[in-house]
């Protein structure tokens, strides 16, 4: 989702309205989703890089994250969408971690689509943390260090219960993935469009 601080000044909005356009177009992403039968929709909307920008766009980003949330909501019951989310919640305000259990808890029987939305989340932090708790197992003697494999630290990365990725799309021109799924994605096709992310649009990726 990468694409609104330039969408933004491209168009001349005020501060932060570039994002704001960027929340706005998910709705349309989702849809074409779920209605074409695809079972998992992951979107990348606050990386653990993203901590290092300017606390007011910080402040910015939070609030937009917390409307995502409760907007997100009546669609996911619609359309019976499952609504996840991965990254380091230890950095996120308590209010922000209650809103996401609670939306996790109230979609978690839903089967039509499941939707993740990643917040503070980094690839290298994914991998880190599952050998982390291999080792914690190691060290604990519950677990040998030769019976680690990369099967058995693919089951502790995030969305380890989930199909792996078929397709990464990178909006916004940049050639890169930028920390972004990277175990999850190892055989994943890789879709770089010039396409701003708030322009981005469902015809683009049924393409």
């Amino acid at each position: 989702m990468d694409g609104n601080n330039r969408y933004g000044k491209a168009n001349d909005l005020g501060h932060g309205q570039g994002h704001v356009a960027g929340k706005d177009a998910l709705d349309p992403i989702v849809e074409y989703c779920v209605n074409t039968g695809i079972e998992v929709l992951t979107v990348f909307a606050f990386s653990s890089e993203n901590w290092q920008r300017p606390p007011s766009e910080v402040a910015l980003l939070m609030q937009l994250l917390t409307s995502t949330i409760h907007e997100q909501m009546p669609r996911m019951n619609e359309y019976r969408i499952r609504l996840r989310f991965i990254g380091d919640r230890s950095q996120l305000s308590e209010s922000l971690q209650t809103l996401m259990a609670d939306a996790e808890e109230k979609t978690a029987e839903f089967d039509a689509m499941t939707l993740v939305i990643a917040i503070s989340y980094g690839g290298q932090w994914d991998i880190a943390n599952a050998a982390q708790q291999l080792a914690q197992q190691v060290q604990a003697g519950e677990l040998k260090a030769e019976d680690v494999s990369e099967e058995l630290l693919g089951n502790y990365v995030q969305l380890a219960d989930t199909p792996a990725v078929d397709m990464l799309v990178r909006t916004g021109g940049e050639y890169r993935i930028s920390n972004f799924l990277l175990w999850q994605s190892a055989y994943a096709e890789l879709f770089f469009t010039p396409t701003l992310w708030p322009k981005f649009a469902a015809e683009e990726l049924a393409r």
